[in-house]
């Protein structure tokens, strides 16, 4: 069994020729013509248990590779596979691999389900005192009558420092706009099986008592960056549910930076906090708009604000194919694999703490926070009713991203009504805050309140009241990891 470290990027097919033509490429390439067909039960059950078996030719040669799913951060991935020479495109099933076992009596009902054609362009890069194998493939995946693009680049580090993969990966963008990728190929060929995608949603994070605290923060916030870009690629379609999705996926990553904030303060993490701020405000202003726009009765208003939707929705597409966002982006992953909090001895004591002991202080200190800030809710002004339900936000995803850890029955129990507190207070004040925000977006709209009938809700003062009972709730709700 093998490990497989690599580095994955989306690029367009304008971005990989701008490549070959920038001189940034060693010598000439081996170029290959790689045909792979892959394969599951008809209820595809390896896809479900996390593997995938393909049988790859190249000229007369046919090897088989069974991969198994493996933690993701951002678009670094390792995976375990386990690889052999077969005779044909039937796959051979032994105790080599752990498919044998798996299936059982059910290998006979093995098919293939997709293949993938691509013209394979392979280089060895000398960078900064490390060996990089950089491939690019092009190509297609192709499930009965649908086909989808491939067209990407996987750097593989041979040799040297990690961190050097980054850095070519930025002199890479310096010369064709690119894109961390999250989806290996065989993901994106399930993905042609079934139903379009309209939206990802948040996956769920599965963490494990034996893991380190760094290495659940690698999964928590590679299951992040991976739920923004699967958005991030639908965006163009201009969907609400994706950007809400999108700006989601920021959310809960800034969570994650919160929940973990004891174990990952290091000189680069203001930065990133403040890009990611800045992207999710971009996306926050369309969001924004979404909400507003079905309350409006009147047809001129609404016409109003439908045209200001889409003039931010176009500055929040800039923005995301900006350069601004594609370093954000490589920055992001390169301090994932290896920012300076994986190595500073202040933060040692608590890198090596238990991850459920780690996780119990950390819902802690967020309850506390959001405990605290309701004690005078109803006498808060605007600003700070704000602030406190971003705070109840980090607490719920933090609620989230640790739940895998408690499962006993009672915490099980315990975990839902925490959640349905936290819920209903996090609606309430989310009630005020729409209200509250109303006019400023009008305003910005180019109208205002007194000239557009509104819709009708509850009095502001029965919101707050309902707020304030939702606190209270919150504040007895028995905390599911104690």
């Amino acid at each position: 069994m093998a490990s497989e470290i690599e580095l994955k990027l989306d690029l367009t097919p304008e971005a990989a020729q701008a490549l070959l033509s920038s001189g940034l490429l060693p010598a000439e390439p081996a170029v290959s013509d790689l045909r792979a067909i892959y394969f599951d039960t008809p209820e595809e059950e390896l896809h479900a248990a996390g593997f995938s078996l393909r049988i790859r030719r190249t000229g007369d040669q046919r090897i088989q590779t069974v991969k198994a799913a493996g933690e993701s951060a951002a678009s670094l991935f390792v995976r375990p596979e386990w690889e052999q020479s077969v005779e044909s495109d039937v796959p051979v099933l032994d105790d080599t691999t752990p498919l044998k076992a798996l299936l059982g009596e059910r290998a006979r009902a093995l098919r293939p389900v997709f293949e993938v054609a691509v013209t394979r362009m392979t280089w060895l890069v000398s960078w900064r005192e490390a060996q990089i194998e950089l491939v690019l493939d092009r190509g297609e995946i192709v499930a009965g009558d649908r086909r989808t693009p491939v067209c990407e680049i996987e750097l593989e580090l041979k040799s040297g420092d990690p961190a050097a993969l980054f850095s070519y990966a930025r002199g890479i963008a310096a010369e064709a706009p690119l894109r961390p990728g999250v989806l290996s190929k065989a993901e994106r060929g399930y993905r042609l099986l079934g139903p379009a995608f309209s939206s990802a949603p948040a996956e769920p994070v599965l963490l494990s008592q034996d893991m380190d605290v760094e290495r659940a923060f690698r999964v928590v916030a590679g299951a992040c960056l991976r739920q923004f870009r699967l958005n991030e690629m639908l965006f163009g379609r201009g969907d609400v549910e994706v950007v809400h999705q999108a700006r989601v996926a920021l959310r809960r990553l800034r969570s994650a930076l919160a929940a973990f904030a004891p174990v990952v303060a290091d000189d680069a993490l203001g930065h990133l906090k403040d890009e990611l701020r800045w992207l999710a405000g971009v996306l926050g202003a369309v969001r924004d708009l979404d909400v507003l726009i079905p309350g409006q009765r009147d047809a001129a208003a609404r016409a109003a604000l439908e045209q200001a939707r889409r003039e931010a929705f176009e500055r929040a597409t800039d923005a995301l194919a900006s350069p601004r966002a594609q370093a954000l982006m490589l920055d992001l992953s390169e301090w994932l694999a290896c920012g300076d909090w994986h190595h500073r001895p202040s933060l040692a004591e608590m890198r090596a703490m238990p991850l459920r002991d780690f996780a119990i202080a950390a819902l802690d200190r967020l309850r506390r926070k959001v405990k605290r800030q309701g004690r005078d809710l109803a006498d808060l002004d605007d600003e700070a009713r704000h602030r406190m339900r971003k705070d109840a936000k980090k607490l719920r995803y933090a609620a989230e991203f640790f739940a895998s850890l408690f499962q006993g029955r009672k915490q099980r129990r315990r975990y839902g009504d925490f959640i349905e507190a936290l819920k209903t207070l996090q609606d309430a004040l989310g009630v005020l805050n729409d209200r509250a925000n109303t006019s400023r977006h009008l305003a910005e709209a180019g109208l205002f309140p007194e000239e557009m009938p509104q819709k009708k809700g509850a009095d502001e003062a029965e919101i707050l009241k309902v707020a304030v009972e939702a606190h209270d709730a919150f504040c007895d709700a028995r905390r599911f990891w104690r």
